[in-house]
């Protein structure tokens, strides 16, 4: 799959080290996917949820979410954000 954008893969990560290595491994994860659906999805990432249409993973056991399209047909995913825990309850992700 392409994923849109790394960019904001790694500005997360500067800001919260301890999430570059799981960012970086969901990163090479999604970019070697090809799922169809996210019954697919879920046999690689098991975690991942569908809200509405954006698919939210859990990063780094549970301590960030990354909320992300994921246009199936096209093989595309985009990057809505990366949150931590706290930020992801506020559930501010779902106005955007």
């Amino acid at each position: 799959m392409r994923v849109i954008s790394p960019k904001a893969l790694r500005e997360f990560a500067s800001r919260h080290a301890d999430a570059g290595t799981a960012l970086d491994t969901w990163y090479r994860v999604a970019k070697a996917a090809a799922w169809k659906n996210i019954l697919e999805l879920r046999t690689t990432w098991p975690s991942a949820e569908a809200v509405g249409e954006l698919t939210v993973f859990n990063i780094k056991g549970n301590a960030y979410r990354l909320i992300a399209r994921v246009l199936y047909r096209s093989q595309i995913i985009y990057v809505r954000a990366v949150l931590t825990h706290a930020e992801y309850d506020k559930e501010n992700w779902k106005k955007r």
